[in-house]
């Protein structure tokens, strides 16, 4: 009784983790798209990434040129046929509705439910968030996180973390998307995750040192988030006040110093790169608590 008890705790846990982070991709559409300062936000840094685009691309261009829908299929293909060399029937199923539901949920409220008011910010007036690009890499690199031997589990997440934060970064340096719709893109794929994990249990339990890697590399993400979320939050609180004492123009935020634009550029990057590591230590933490609890 004790046990069935425990295993509905932890469910209903990460259940409401996943709500959380659902709530966030709303909450994140309703603050950066539907008002005025959260467009002027959103804006600022996609008109800071114009500097240094020129070099910036060439590195940008490439990460952004693997996503496709041949590259979605062969990370599912290839996440399913570890789980089911594995053994863990439930796991390869997990997979593919992580990677189905993240991708086709994100083109729906993309398209079908949310919606762009045009406040005067920026030209490009049709919704784009979430970012879909970011959704194909964040979900293809939870998938992998999830399917790998435990031992290799650790190391995955953080990869998996950086190539996310990498690919949300190139489409803010191509103009593809704002920070905003990366941010929402991440979110989702952290509900995702939740939900598919509170199906039950699929894993192996883990020796000591797993669980100290995992440890590790989950207190390695939380502090880079620490640090890069207090100094994105620094930079767009001090983008917020150039954009009050500015008189924005038709269809732009008004920003023309080069140093206000680039505050607002790092803030807007360094705030993809602190979503990410917070995803990617929540995905380890989760995984951690709904999978058997005797250690190996």
């Amino acid at each position: 009784m004790t046990s069935v008890r425990h295993e509905v705790a932890v469910r209903t846990a990460v259940v409401v983790v996943g709500l959380l982070a659902a709530l966030g991709v709303w909450g994140t559409w309703r603050v950066f798209v539907g008002t005025y300062e959260g467009q002027l936000l959103d804006q600022a840094a996609y008109e800071g990434a114009k500097l240094g685009r020129n070099q910036l691309w060439r590195v940008a261009e490439p990460v952004l040129d693997v996503i496709s829908v041949p590259f979605i299929a062969a990370v599912l293909v290839v996440a399913v046929i570890v789980a089911l060399v594995r053994r863990r029937w439930l796991l390869a199923a997990q997979v593919a509705l992580l990677i189905a539901g993240a991708n086709a949920s994100g083109q729906l409220l993309k398209y079908g439910v949310f919606e762009r008011p045009d406040l005067e910010v920026g030209d490009r007036l049709v919704n784009t968030l979430p970012s879909g690009h970011t959704i194909a890499a964040t979900s293809c690199a939870v998938a992998l996180v999830l399917v790998v031997p435990r031992k290799a589990r650790a190391a995955v997440a953080v990869v998996g973390g950086l190539y996310a934060a990498g690919t949300g970064v190139s489409t803010l340096v191509g103009a593809w998307h704002r920070p905003g719709d990366v941010v929402a893109a991440v979110l989702l794929v952290l509900a995702w995750t939740c939900l598919v994990r509170a199906l039950g249990p699929s894993g192996s339990r883990g020796s000591r040192a797993d669980h100290r890697r995992e440890s590790t590399a989950a207190s390695l993400l939380l502090a880079a988030a620490v640090v890069a979320g207090g100094v994105a939050a620094l930079a767009l609180t001090r983008t917020l006040e150039a954009l009050r004492q500015v008189e924005g123009q038709y269809h732009s935020t008004g920003l023309e110093g080069r140093e206000d634009l680039f505050t607002a550029y790092a803030g807007g990057a360094l705030g993809i790169v602190a979503v990410c590591a917070v995803v990617f230590g929540s995905v380890l933490m989760v995984l951690r608590v709904t999978e058997p609890g005797r250690i190996e």
